[in-house]
């Protein structure tokens, strides 16, 4: 196994290091068709891969009939969408990739990108996002492509969206709308699913609105007579008593979670969150280290419910694998909010193992992306590893740049293994030691304390006496205490 190249020292070394990753590439492209046969088993082989590809439309297939409705005709085919960024601030190349990243935002939710637009900009025009005369030829693209929605990198007001569909005459979301869909899309877990419930009526609730003034009207008819609540604030009460009952749901089921976080700090068992930008190769990270059988698929938020997964190191300690929701730039603050009991795994983690997309045209911003949202939880103070995947496809440049500014980086490939022998070594390093020290000969008959040293301990010395086992180890405070009855010394 080719081991992770450290940071050159020289100019010699950074040139031979820079032709061991080239050399790597190409014995990695060289046997790329060779392992494509193994990847389709490995994905016929995710049963959450195969339920959700389960059902898939094929366009052009199907006799539609003429008066079919609005509604019924989005539910036929994917939407066609036309993306429209504003430019404020950064480079050319950040806006571009802003725009690459909301279309594979766009594709995951299931909508064909017909054409991105990006407009340069001071900043948003607080009437319209883009400006009154950019409205215009918006929406001749919008009639040329035949597309029924707009997206728009950003958030937008309640006004902006009004008025902009006003102009273009089909419907309007922003960025967070957008996010929030996927995520409602792949939640699978009860807690998964409230949490996407809450932050999309946190979203909606000051975007409430109806079709004219229908929901501006006091309700008729029986019992709806004379003074009283209008429409759009029955509406609002209804939403707001169902995030109050979402909210306690939540909290109910973040108490399981909390029980389960408590005993292992009690039994002071490590705890290694992975986290990253989405997409990066958490969930394949995951698979590698523990056979997890986490859902790996090319896609944005592919995996939204977080899988806690027990291992051991190599000298037989146990520690905890957690695989968090992935993080994106602009990360809506009402997703933050809604999956804070999710991300309170990062805030209490003993190591945060940051897995980056080296083959990103801008890995930098990922890793500012995600740190904000680490600090933003309360992580910011936790050890991390840079764990940079897609070694093999990377390039080889942008590697070793990535080794130089990251004082604790780690190139890797789950795809093909490469360096993953070495990141477990710094992983397992990385980890919280036993301070106190034993000395001790235990009885033949406690061998559950035996196995609690060696799961929770450090093994410095191991024999076997007539009288029971000594042992020589480091251990935790809380394990010294159940040993401290004990007494006797290895002779």
């Amino acid at each position: 196994m080719s081991k992770t190249p450290k940071v050159p020292s020289n100019s010699n070394q950074s040139d031979a290091e820079i032709d061991a990753l080239i050399n790597e590439s190409a014995r990695v492209a060289a046997e790329y068709d060779a392992a494509e046969n193994s990847v389709h088993d490995y994905e016929a082989n995710q049963p959450d891969l195969q339920d959700r590809q389960a059902l898939r439309r094929v366009a052009g297939l199907s006799t539609e009939m003429q008066d079919v409705s609005d509604s019924e005709y989005r539910q036929l085919r994917l939407e066609k969408v036309v993306l429209v960024g504003v430019w404020t601030e950064g480079t050319a190349q950040d806006a571009e990739n802003s725009m690459s990243e909301l279309a594979a935002l766009a594709e995951t939710a299931g909508s064909e990108v017909m054409e991105a637009l990006i407009q340069r900009r001071d900043k948003a025009d607080p009437a319209t996002f883009i400006g009154s005369g950019k409205v215009v030829e918006l929406r001749q693209v919008v009639v040329a492509t035949g597309a029924d929605t707009v997206v728009c990198d950003g958030e937008l007001s309640p006004a902006q969206l009004r008025t902009l569909e006003q102009k273009v005459k089909v419907k309007v979301i922003d960025r967070t709308a957008l996010i929030l869909d996927i995520f409602a899309q792949h939640a699978k877990s009860r807690e998964g699913k409230a949490q996407v419930e809450l932050a999309q009526m946190t979203y909606l609730l000051p975007r409430l609105r109806g079709w004219g003034d229908s929901l501006s009207r006091q309700a008729g008819g029986i019992g709806g007579r004379g003074p009283g609540e209008t429409k759009i604030e029955t509406d609002r009460r209804r939403i707001n008593d169902k995030m109050a009952k979402l909210r306690k749901d939540i909290k109910e089921m973040k108490v399981s979670r909390d029980t389960k976080r408590q005993d292992r700090h009690r039994h002071n068992i490590p705890s290694v969150v992975i986290a990253g930008y989405t997409n990066a190769g958490k969930s394949s990270l995951m698979n590698k280290l523990t056979n997890a059988g986490v859902l790996v698929e090319n896609a944005l938020f592919a995996t939204l419910d977080p899988t806690v997964r027990q291992t051991t190191t190599e000298d037989g300690r146990i520690y905890t694998l957690s695989d968090t929701v992935g993080f994106v730039r602009h990360l809506p603050h009402q997703l933050v909010e809604a999956f804070k009991s999710t991300l309170e795994e990062v805030a209490e983690a003993d190591l945060i193992i940051h897995v980056v997309d080296g083959s990103h045209p801008d890995p930098h911003q990922q890793i500012r992306s995600v740190r904000e949202v680490i600090n933003d939880v309360g992580g910011g103070d936790i050890l991390e590893i840079i764990a940079i995947n897609k070694a093999d496809i990377a390039s080889p440049e942008m590697i070793m740049q990535l080794l130089r500014e990251e004082s604790n980086a780690f190139a890797f490939s789950a795809r093909t293994g490469f360096g993953i022998d070495t990141l477990i070594k710094a992983i397992e390093s990385s980890l919280p030691r036993p301070r106190i020290e034993i000395n001790l000969v235990i009885p033949f008959n406690r061998g559950d304390l035996v196995s609690a040293i060696h799961e929770r301990g450090e093994i410095l010395s191991e024999s076997y006496l007539p009288e029971g086992t000594a042992i020589h180890a480091m251990v935790d405070g809380s394990l010294s205490k159940q040993l401290a009855g004990l007494s006797g010394s290895p002779k």
